[in-house]
């Protein structure tokens, strides 16, 4: 049933008033503050509507309402409008963006810091996933007989360095040749698109070499996956503890026990994003019973145009989801120059 104008006004009022107060609102509060030029009479009328429709409900001690869950949906979808970010707050993320930091890894540990003081919330960042960046440079190091050193670089700045072993009748111009192949063949390519056919065309080039392709794929693609299994990076956990949602001690444990588990928040980062550039997932849509309590809006950083990582803000559904999507929005550009300026030497 879709609401009539009136009682979109009152739901909005009724949102807007908790999420700045957390009190439950009453129809005299909506009547007053919000001059809608109706009763507080009908006010009341309308909201008992909106709560039989399921939109707002009502604490068993008191006698105003908070928004649900569906209320939270309709509003963010149809009803807020994104804030725009003060001169104050612009000059405060770009300060902090050009502080110089050495290495990607800091660059998103800043972010996350960042992104929690902006939005007075919990951060979670996911590091720049390797299997999203591209190989730029594979170098295989002759070290001594039956030892190599390989080095993986990639377009995201990322270098990983792993010892192997290799036959002993390898040379180092052996290893010259191979390296020179696998660059011809693999560079400007994701681990995604280094497929079982691109796999037998460089075995082809590389006849009697079978082992050590073999053994590099394996650091490549071993390389790879154990970047994208540990970075994962956490910003203004107390934030949290500060609003009165979490006063309840069951809902801080589950939280406490949430950042203790990588890679469930790794999965609900990505679950809660799939392809989307933004997205937003309220209470009871979060489908792990350890963030039900809460809302996570995640949004995605590229690289020249290449999803990369994902960046999300973690609070209680009585989020200011207008002010978290735009610090998110700016935010996200600005990291993804970041990152591109820093690759760049810049």
């Amino acid at each position: 049933m879709k609401l009539s104008e009136r009682k979109l006004k009152i739901l909005k009022a009724i949102i807007d008033n908790y999420v700045s107060t957390a009190e439950p609102v009453g129809s005299r509060t909506v009547a007053k503050k919000y001059n809608l030029g109706i009763s507080p009479a009908t006010i009341r009328n309308e909201m008992a509507d909106l709560e039989e429709m399921g939109y707002i409900k009502q604490p068993h001690t008191s006698a105003g309402r908070v928004p649900s869950d569906r209320g939270y949906r309709l509003y963010v979808d149809s009803l807020m409008e994104v804030e725009q970010l003060s001169k104050d707050e612009i000059d405060k993320i770009n300060r902090a963006f050009k502080k110089k930091v050495e290495g990607i890894e800091n660059v998103v540990l800043q972010t996350s810091k960042i992104l929690s003081d902006m939005t007075d919330y919990a951060s979670i960042v996911l590091g720049p996933q390797l299997t999203k960046s591209t190989l730029k440079r594979i170098q295989i190091l002759y070290i001594e007989q039956g030892k190599a050193l390989i080095v993986i670089i990639t377009n995201t700045g990322l270098v990983e360095n792993k010892l192997m072993d290799i036959p002993k009748t390898l040379t180092e111009s052996d290893l010259m040749k191979i390296t020179n192949l696998l660059n011809e063949e693999l560079l400007g390519l994701s681990l995604d698109e280094i497929n079982s056919s691109m796999i037998k065309k460089v075995r082809n080039r590389l006849f009697g070499y079978e082992d050590v392709l073999e053994l590099t794929m394996r650091v490549i693609i071993s390389s790879y996956r154990e970047f994208d299994d540990s970075k994962i990076y956490f910003g203004g956990t107390p934030n949290l503890f500060k609003q009165p949602e979490f006063m309840d001690m069951e809902k801080v444990r589950n939280l406490l026990c949430l950042f203790e588990e990588k890679n469930l928040l790794m999965e609900i980062m990505m679950d809660a994003l799939l392809d989307k550039d933004l997205a937003i997932t309220i209470g009871s849509e979060n489908k792990h019973e350890e963030v039900k309590s809460c809302s996570l809006i995640t949004a995605t950083y590229k690289l020249n145009g290449k999803i990369i990582g994902r960046i999300g803000v973690l609070g209680p559904t009585r989020m200011n989801y207008s002010k978290v999507i735009s610090v998110l929005n700016f935010l996200t550009k600005r990291l993804s120059r970041k990152l591109k300026s820093h690759l760049e030497g810049e």
